[in-house]
């Protein structure tokens, strides 16, 4: 399924403080839903996207209209699918310029290239996946990555057609706006011989800093100038590679991932047919290696918001939750006194299960049965989350679809602590829809709820949609609950999400019109069933 006959689809520009309709019309053979990733639509959890969460899908042959709220982002943002795995191909950049009358905080760029990262399979992704959840299988890994819809020259299946390539002028300087619409791969970007100026995340401004590469979440995005200061003689052949590959921060001795590289190319204006050489440049010496751990943590740490945040971030905490990230399984009796297991993920030993019919519709009409408010602020047991091998009775968490209730105008603090149950600890980039956060802190090991909020940045946290603790570490996030509705928080690596590393917030309305939730649209699509996921149907009963 792809949108406008290609993939990525259309770029959407607006600008700041716009509203957009765009109906979608499902002439594809599955149905479909499409999420504004980072668009906090205010009071607006109707047109948000996710499946089972605030709608039922778009099913083949008929249309939905969304309309989309923008508020205070700008910069660079992206759209894609949210049911299924259909994100996969069903994806797109959403362009944000500055309000009439103002402009960036940073010289104006000469042009703008916007550079999609996604992931390519070479079989059918929804099919392979849902007998994967099926039968309790491990999610294959994808099979190569794409830059603008094109995997460049270093695949068996290259040609010159299908790498991407712009042009640049000599002495001007570019605004490259970078999106990682890849399933499940942070993301390491390098320019071979050119320096790379980090201006923008989530479509929030940040303070400039210099770097040789960059390492983008799925789900995140960022803005990035570029100044086109190479090829000065004619002895140059004016071509450079742009090089991304998967940062792996999985065990290292399962070393399973997608370790390809995808290219793009800088092509400089100019006569450079003198030159003998037509290959690019390759960003050897500054493309980090796969397992490049302290690249990644580095990176992460110069982030910090353009302008100081100190009236904005919350500091009078109404709500603390300390969030255990997991890998998990379940076990199973199978036939002839067989046991088999069946991979999942959960938020506080909790893994989520869609309902039988989108949240928001259940809350909106105040329906019971389809879902409980009691989501956990804290584990069920503390016990060191980053040791090496942990007990077997961390491994297995509780199925439920239980949400956590937030009043109007609550300030909350949330920590994710990645634990290593099955030796599975990775970075898993957590993406709350309908808001956006302050990242306070960050830091390795077990969180020290008595030491580790000192080291807090509540000055100049960066501000943002989608964030990551370390592989064995943790993250504090903050922010005010002033947008009433029902909003998805989840990993956004998919097989996790999937497996139901996902909770939902629930955001009561304030006190007026103009703080409460809006009315539902005359349409929405309506319910099927929502699939079940790891053997509910299955010949397989649990026995714990």
């Amino acid at each position: 399924m792809v949108v406008n006959g290609s993939i990525p689809g259309p770029t959407i520009y607006v600008q700041k403080g716009d509203t957009m309709y765009v109906n979608v019309h499902n002439k594809g053979e599955s149905k479909v839903t499409i999420h504004w990733h980072g668009v906090k639509q205010p009071r607006n959890p109707w047109s948000d996207g996710p499946e089972y969460i605030t709608q039922c899908a778009i099913k083949p042959g008929t249309n939905f209209t969304y309309e989309v709220i923008f508020s205070d982002e700008e910069g660079t943002l992206w759209w894609h699918a949210h049911s299924d795995w259909t994100r996969n191909t069903v994806y797109g950049a959403i362009v944000i310029y500055p309000e009439e009358g103002t402009s960036y905080p940073f010289p104006m760029p000469h042009a703008e290239q916007v550079l999609v990262l996604g992931s390519w399979f070479t079989y059918d992704v929804n099919m392979v996946v849902a007998e994967d959840l099926a039968t309790g299988a491990n999610i294959d890994e994808s099979d190569g990555y794409l830059i603008n819809g094109l995997p460049g020259d270093l695949y068996p299946c290259s040609q010159e057609s299908t790498t991407y390539r712009f042009e640049v002028e000599y002495g001007k300087t570019y605004l490259l706006r970078v999106v990682n619409g890849a399933m499940n791969s942070q993301l390491f970007l390098a320019v071979a011989q050119h320096n790379l100026t980090i201006v923008g995340m989530d479509g929030s401004y940040l303070k400039p800093f210099n770097s040789s590469y960059i390492i983008v979440y799925p789900g995140n995005t960022m803005d990035i100038l570029l100044t086109a200061d190479q090829a000065e003689s004619e002895s140059d052949n004016g071509l450079y590679y742009i090089a991304a590959r998967q940062f792996y921060s999985g065990a290292t001795d399962y070393l399973v991932f997608d370790n390809t590289t995808v290219t793009a190319i800088i092509e400089y204006q100019g006569n450079y047919s003198t030159c003998s050489s037509k290959t690019p440049a390759f960003p050897s010496d500054t493309l980090p290696d796969g397992l490049d751990y302290v690249s990644a943590t580095e990176f992460r740490k110069k982030f910090r918001s353009l302008y100081d945040q100190e009236e904005s971030v919350p500091t009078n905490i109404t709500t603390k939750m300390y969030i255990a990230e997991a890998m998990n399984e379940f076990f199973y009796n199978g036939t002839n006194h067989t046991t088999t297991t069946s991979f999942s993920s959960s938020l506080n030993n909790i893994t989520w299960v869609h309902p039988d019919t989108d949240v928001l519709q259940a809350y909106y009409n105040n329906i019971s049965g389809f879902y409980t408010e009691d989501f956990p602020d804290m584990p069920p047991t503390l016990y060191d989350f980053v040791q090496e091998v942990l007990p077997l009775n961390t491994v297995t968490p509780i199925r439920g679809t239980k949400v956590k209730v937030l009043e109007y105008g609550e300030e909350v603090e949330m920590v994710f602590q990645t634990s290593n149950v099955l030796r599975g600890a990775v970075q898993h980039p957590m993406h709350l829809h309908g808001y956006a956060f302050y990242v306070v802190g960050v830091g390795d090991g077990d969180f020290d709820f008595e030491q580790d909020p000192k080291t807090y940045n509540l000055i100049d946290p960066p501000y943002v949609n989608t964030a990551a603790a370390p592989k064995y570490g943790w993250l504090a996030v903050r922010f005010k609950a002033v947008n009433p509705g029902v909003w998805l928080w989840h990993c956004h690596m998919d097989r996790h999400f999937s497996w139901g590393m996902a909770t939902v917030l629930l955001v009561k309305d304030g006190p007026t019109a103009d703080t409460s939730m809006r009315h539902p649209p005359s349409y929405m699509p309506p319910c099927d069933d929502a699939p079940q996921i790891q053997l509910w149907n299955s010949q397989y009963t649990s026995f714990i």
